[in-house]
């Protein structure tokens, strides 16, 4: 679970920085073709990164606000991997326990 969020979120980081370069590659573009000019340019790139990078938080806020739900309402539905092995180590240790004594 742990590395399919820490993957979802290296993905959403590297379509963040394709998506920067993609939109100066555009903004070149118009400051080539005169329709805008470098300092206008510059600044509609830091304005839609800043913008992307607030969607990403909220999207990674969302998204971790979400895990912690779930792994909350498993927890109260069952036991996680790691109890279940320990509780099937008890009841080994027990079963052994009452042979002896039988």
């Amino acid at each position: 679970m742990k590395d399919l969020l820490n993957r979802s979120l290296s993905l959403g980081i590297g379509i963040i920085a394709e998506s920067k370069e993609q939109i100066e590659k555009t903004m070149e573009e118009l400051v080539n073709k005169g329709e805008l000019t470098r300092k206008e340019s510059a600044e509609w790139v830091d304005e839609l990164v800043k913008k992307g990078e607030e969607a990403r938080q909220k999207i990674e806020s969302n998204v971790m606000e979400r895990v912690q739900r779930t792994i909350g309402e498993r927890r109260e539905e069952g036991v996680t991997r790691e109890e279940f092995n320990a509780l099937l180590e008890r009841i080994a240790k027990l079963e052994q326990r009452v042979g002896e004594n039988e």
